[in-house]
């Protein structure tokens, strides 16, 4: 064996952290499942918020990027003819 020492109180000192943490990401991630249904439970559709959600995490360039190009593809989309659509 080697002569190498390893920290095990360094080690338990970062299981348990790493274990604090996971333990509160759960328990927020069933505070987050309680209020998505409060919200079902007065009629708001949790599809939509989670939607809303995500738009407001992007930046507004992102968006008005993304929804351009949106526009554009179904703008190309509409008038496109059917055999156009064949062909590809």
């Amino acid at each position: 064996m080697s002569d190498i020492t390893i920290p095990g109180g360094k080690i338990r000192s970062f299981v348990e952290r790493i274990e604090n943490l996971d333990s509160e990401m759960q328990e927020l991630s069933e505070q987050k499942k309680e209020v998505f249904a409060e919200a079902k439970g007065e009629g708001f559709d949790v599809k939509i918020l989670k939607e809303i959600i995500k738009l407001r995490k992007e930046g507004k360039n992102e968006r008005d990027e993304r929804e351009s190009l949106l526009d554009l593809y179904m703008r190309a989309m509409e008038t496109a003819s059917p055999e156009q659509a064949k062909a590809a």
